[in-house]
């Protein structure tokens, strides 16, 4: 009974690690690059981070259940070619049912397949786990990357557009800040997240 509990709270840690604990964009910085480039609006940010949990969960599940057959001088190329595939199948149903989408998030979208939170998990956790924890290790990694990229595309839109998914947040008189929709806009979000999620963790330690 003992073991069952102790495996269960093991398993939520590792599902809910992602999401604050051991963020991978606000407390990791990792995946700077869509991070930064796609989030002018929170579609972009949702679509993104979708794109990134399933990749994430197929690649580690298939890794985390082919990993002992996989020779250790080639598991780095392995896993690249396993990410590559599923990352192709995204592209090409983005491209085939959302093109504007696709449009926008533009090369960030194959790019996927050097992302290093995906390739991180696949080489230090799915390679060394069950297929149970590492699906739950994925998941709570994406679901925390898609929020972050959808509370960064939020207030990117808010501010440099004055809505939020499509929908007029902010009064006809408000000037948009086109700072926001531009990269120097990304960075100042960026910066500000970062700084209150580490006043937040510094709170809670408190």
């Amino acid at each position: 009974m003992a073991e069952i509990i102790e495996s269960k709270i093991k398993m939520k840690k590792e599902f809910i690690k992602g999401l604050w604990k051991e963020h991978p964009i606000l407390r990791q910085l990792l995946g700077m690059c869509p991070a930064l480039a796609v989030t002018t609006s929170a579609i972009n940010g949702i679509s993104m981070g979708l794109a990134v949990i399933f990749v994430l969960f197929f690649s580690s599940l298939v890794v985390s259940l082919i990993k002992k057959v996989i020779p250790p001088q080639v598991r780095i190329a392995v896993y690249t070619v396993i990410i590559a595939t599923f990352v192709t199948v995204v592209d090409i149903f983005f491209k085939a049912n959302f093109p504007q989408i696709s449009r926008a998030l533009g090369p960030y979208l194959p790019l996927i397949v050097v992302n290093c939170i995906i390739l991180g998990r696949c080489e230090a956790f799915a390679s060394k786990n069950s297929v149970l924890v590492s699906l739950l290790d994925a998941l709570g990694m994406g679901l925390g990357f898609m929020w972050g990229l959808f509370l960064l595309g939020s207030i990117r839109e808010i501010l440099g557009f004055g809505s939020l998914l499509g929908v007029k947040m902010m009064p006809p008189e408000y000037n948009p800040l086109i700072i926001m929709i531009l990269p120097a806009g990304a960075f100042l979000v960026l910066g500000f997240l970062v700084a209150v999620m580490n006043r937040l963790e510094l709170r809670i330690k408190d």
